[in-house]
């Protein structure tokens, strides 16, 4: 099998060596690439030979993979698979095997660390210190006590939910299905618009797919608390967020801390959050940590291992 890493890993080139050297071993040929294509011509013309792609966040649209006539299987390092076409993967019969559970730690911990730093305005009292100014206008609020809404509670939105009641916060969740895990970690279920109307925190943990697209809507948002604020690090595509700024805007709600978009960063700077008040951005940073990288490796070369033992695991489709 010609097995083909289309794009970094985020780990030491010492590690992934080690990770190639069982499989070159066995007698597969392996090309792994030290950064993204620029573009889909040259996406295609490093992976038109693959048996096995491997790719993390990259987009890999119908268009090349319709032209990868020897592709058995694409091994997604990425818990979403909403950047890849389905469709035509399940046309042509390629399996898809994601890297789920690798970021949920780190992907639930940016989700404190947003909190505590639109509660406590981190940035603006290292501003304050640099400027030579004081704490006025500097008061801030405690997580402690608070109504912390968990829409969506997969396996990191019950992460999330774990380190909001460390803190002392009553913990409200909804989601489709009722899972018992969710319960046990004390996370209480209730309709969506009494969570809407009484978290002091909304924590977003849904998939991308054609049932969430733009869900948490203009609608949704003017159900909130005026004194409430939403963080997103899940999927970009789940929020409206252009009438997230203007709710920002118009202080329809308190405060917004937002990793995802539409797009991937680098942002355009008529993105509509860009100028938004109260709105702190990080570009999409929730799952990079080193340790979350290590994880990754570690799911997508097992994944690699089981489906050349014909044993596939993380099979998405």
């Amino acid at each position: 099998m010609h097995i083909v890493l289309a794009e970094p890993l985020g780990i030491s080139e010492a590690l992934l060596s080690e990770y190639i050297k069982p499989f070159l071993a066995n007698g597969h040929t392996f090309t792994a690439y030290s950064d993204k294509a620029s573009d889909d011509q040259e996406l295609y013309e490093r992976v038109k030979d693959a048996d096995i792609l491997m790719i993390a966040n990259r987009k890999l649209p119908g268009t090349v993979i319709k032209k990868l006539t020897k592709l058995q299987m694409i091994d997604v390092a990425f818990t979403g698979v909403d950047h890849i076409d389905m469709s035509v993967c399940r046309n042509m019969g390629i399996t898809v095997c994601n890297a789920s559970g690798y970021s949920n730690t780190s992907v639930s911990e940016l989700v404190i660390g947003h909190t505590i730093n639109i509660y406590r305005h981190i940035l603006s009292c290292d501003r304050a210190c640099r400027e030579g100014k004081t704490s006025n206008g500097l008061i801030g609020m405690e997580i402690k006590g608070k109504k912390v809404g968990i829409i969506g509670t997969g396996k990191i939105g019950i992460e999330t939910a774990r380190l909001f009641k460390a803190f002392g916060a009553e913990v409200l969740g909804w989601s489709r299905s009722v899972r018992e895990e969710a319960l046990q970690t004390g996370i209480k279920y209730v309709s969506l618009e009494e969570l809407l109307s009484n978290a002091d925190i909304i924590s977003l943990h849904l998939p991308m797919n054609e049932n969430t697209s733009r869900f948490f809507d203009a609608n949704k948002i003017s159900m909130m608390k005026s004194e409430a604020v939403l963080i997103n690090c899940a999927r970009g595509g789940i929020v409206d967020n252009k009438a997230l700024a203007e709710a920002l805007n118009e202080g329809t709600i308190a405060g917004a801390a937002i990793d995802v978009f539409d797009i991937e960063p680098p942002l355009s700077a008529d993105d509509p959050l860009i100028n938004a008040k109260n709105c702190l951005l990080s570009p999409h940073v929730a799952f990079l940590t080193k340790e979350s990288m290590i994880r990754r490796a570690e799911i997508v070369f097992h994944n690699l291992s089981a489906y050349l033992a014909q044993r596939p695991e993380n099979v998405v489709h």
